[in-house]
């Protein structure tokens, strides 16, 4: 049985944009996908909330995509599929995120995958394209318009990179978009819906 590993942040962790709660195995879409997969593949759920890809994060170190990594695949080196879904924390307003962070920040995170095992196929996931829905949310003392356009500045840089690195590209933003509660975290549709094509993605490769 091939394992797949979900490292990533609250969208992959399951936040529910209508009470702050976590979707159930269920309802969030790397659950979702392991109910699909089941027979083939072991799905591992490593999603957090707030988590950064680039930054380190002042809220610790779990939080911090790129310093607590190389410690998780210490003992997590037989990971078959690596799903990297990282970047849209990164666009907080404490962070100066641009196109030459994100490269570096990717290529780090991508070597230290293969450092731990040289045969782990990657697929990279782009952030989410917030909407303005989130600056009347809880999350605007996180996030304002410039997190807005640093997110288009830097996206199209992410299947860039995975092109040139001989890394897998599948965006969510073309299943489903953000919930219109916060303007951030999906619904428990579009989970169900990002779970459903990401399942006929990875059988494909």
């Amino acid at each position: 049985m091939k394992k797949i590993l979900c490292y990533g942040d609250s969208n992959t962790f399951g936040f529910n944009p209508q009470n702050g709660s976590r979707y159930d195995k269920n309802s969030r879409w790397s659950g979702v996908l392991s109910n699909i997969l089941c027979e083939n593949y072991e799905i591992i759920e490593e999603g957090m909330n707030n988590r950064t890809g680039f930054f380190k994060n002042p809220e610790g170190l779990k939080q911090s995509g790129a310093q607590y990594l190389p410690i998780y695949l210490q003992n997590h080196k037989d990971i078959d599929i690596f799903i990297l879904s990282l970047g849209t924390n990164d666009a907080q307003i404490f962070y100066p995120l641009d196109e030459n962070i994100v490269k570096q920040g990717l290529e780090n995170l991508t070597n230290d995958i293969k450092s731990a095992n040289e045969q782990t196929k990657i697929i990279i996931v782009p952030p989410v394209k917030i909407t303005k829905n989130l600056l009347h949310s809880g999350f605007s003392m996180l996030f304002n318009e410039d997190s807005i356009a640093k997110i288009q500045n830097v996206f199209n840089s992410f299947e860039q990179f995975a092109n040139e690195n001989n890394c897998f590209y599948f965006d969510f933003n073309q299943i489903a978009s953000p919930s219109t509660f916060d303007g951030i975290h999906y619904t428990q549709e579009a989970h169900q819906k990002i779970a459903n094509e990401f399942a006929k993605f990875i059988l494909k490769i």
